[in-house]
């Protein structure tokens, strides 16, 4: 078995091959000389901050000692967080997440540790370090001993952060193992916790689940503002929101809003609409305040012409359509007229031939937000999903079909189980009229229907 060199007497192997001296070695490096004697004798502990550049003089990969570096020069020495610190985040920038275990690993058992190793992935998870925040979150939570403590609630909501993504089967094991820990946050993040958790169960259709979060994110809401402006409470120091206190209240509504509409109570969705379109009761007037003020009186005006779509009120389908033609993103108000015509048999062949050239184009695309990164994947497959149906039902076969793939192969990229069985169930509908060549690809979805399990109502 080969034996693996020293860091050090691989630099002083390095130094006699090249027939480089220690005061060249500290010029090349920008270090002093007696540092570089020092090390290479082993006189003098090494900084990460001296080894990356002795590193970058050797002309070598920058964590080409790391794992030695571990063994060497922390396992085999007294644990100095202010030697650790420094490792671990260059670890974090490298990707090294094998030597961050490893030393962390050694800190676990000796408790002052934690909270250093917490405010650390605290650091990490704002610099957008994702995968090193959450390798020690996940550390920190196994060792958290007081099990109702507000750090391991934190830590759950950031790993609920950071592993939501666009698989849905996913996304619902993480909300559901995070969401017994949202009471425990402190008031203010609980806000966005709910807010976070009610828009990955909007994501996934589970209304009773949106309806739930946000009448609670409505009630802490409103208990928070109240506080705030009658007894000038300031909110804690490092606590900030990531919206102003207003919006989480009248975001609530909305999302009730929107659960009621889904499970066909649009009287019900309505008085959430009204009460998030009179905002009068808001106290701030700065310019965060008045552009959230904005956006939630055009959701109550677009919102209120759906509801009234969705009770099955078409005579508002043209002021609608005249609406939504001003605006730079109309997909998911084309979705709502497709659902319209699909649910009460209403031609709109006429809308879809106005905006052909945007349906042409369309296509998703990327997102950074949270809820944002799981609605527009989904909103995609069931546009196409709801188009495919529509033109199915008009007897456009090749069009209706070709919508329908489109659909059914994105839905398996999310693993959105309900939007698979739709797909499934929409082509046994009309299998009778579909090509050869489709008949083979269906027997395929089918198979992949009956491994998966879904076994889930067709829409």
């Amino acid at each position: 078995m080969e034996i693996t060199p020293m860091i050090r007497a691989e630099i002083d192997r390095y130094l006699k091959h090249q027939g480089i001296s220690m005061t060249e070695f500290g010029h090349i490096t920008d270090l002093n000389v007696g540092t570089v004697s020092g090390i290479v004798t082993g006189n003098r502990s090494i900084s990460v901050n001296q080894l990356d550049r002795i590193t970058a003089g050797m002309g070598l990969p920058p964590d080409y000692f790391y794992e030695r570096y571990v063994k060497e020069c922390i396992i085999e020495s007294p644990l100095n967080w202010r030697k650790l610190s420094p490792f671990l985040y260059r670890c974090a920038e490298l990707d090294r997440l094998d030597c961050i275990q490893s030393v962390v690993s050694l800190l676990l058992d000796t408790p002052i540790y934690i909270p250093l190793l917490f405010e650390l992935a605290e650091d990490l998870f704002h610099k957008g370090y994702q995968d090193a925040a959450a390798l020690l979150y996940e550390n920190v939570a196994e060792s958290e001993r007081k099990q109702h403590s507000e750090r391991l609630a934190v830590c759950q909501y950031r790993l609920f952060s950071i592993r939501i993504g666009k698989d849905q089967a996913h996304n619902l094991q993480t909300a559901a193992k995070f969401e017994p820990f949202v009471d425990r946050l402190d008031e203010f993040e609980q806000l966005d916790a709910l807010k976070d958790l009610a828009n990955v169960y909007r994501s996934l259709s589970m209304w009773d689940k949106v309806y739930k979060l946000s009448c609670q994110m409505y009630k802490l809401g409103q208990v928070q503002y109240d506080l705030v402006h009658n007894s000038k409470r300031e909110m804690k120091p490092g606590k900030k929101l990531s919206r102003p206190l207003f919006v989480y209240i009248a975001y609530a509504e909305l999302l009730c809003a929107n659960a009621c509409d889904a499970r066909g109570k649009h009287e019900q969705a309505l008085v959430h609409i009204r009460r998030y379109a009179d905002l009068s009761w808001v106290k701030e007037n700065d310019l965060d305040t008045l552009h959230w003020l904005g956006k939630f009186k055009q959701w109550a005006q677009i919102n209120t012409y759906v509801n009234r779509l969705m009770s099955g009120d078409v005579s508002v389908l043209p002021d609608y359509v005249e609406y939504i033609a001003g605006e730079k993103e109309i997909f998911a108000e084309l979705l709502n007229i497709i659902e319209v015509a699909n649910q009460y048999n209403v031609n709109v062949d006429h809308i879809l031939k106005r905006f052909e050239p945007q349906i042409a184009a369309y296509q998703e695309v990327s997102s950074t937000d949270m809820y944002t990164k799981q609605f527009l994947p989904q909103q995609y497959i069931r546009f196409w999903y709801k188009m495919a149906k529509y033109s199915l039902n008009k007897g456009r076969y090749p069009y209706g079909f070709k919508c329908l793939i489109i659909a059914f192969e994105k839905a398996v990229t999310i693993n959105h189980g309900l939007l698979i069985s739709n797909c499934v169930g929409l082509f046994e509908r009309f299998k009778a009229y579909a090509a050869p060549e489709l008949l083979a690809r269906y027997d395929m979805w089918e198979r992949i229907d009956q491994k998966d399990g879904f076994n889930l109502s067709y829409s």
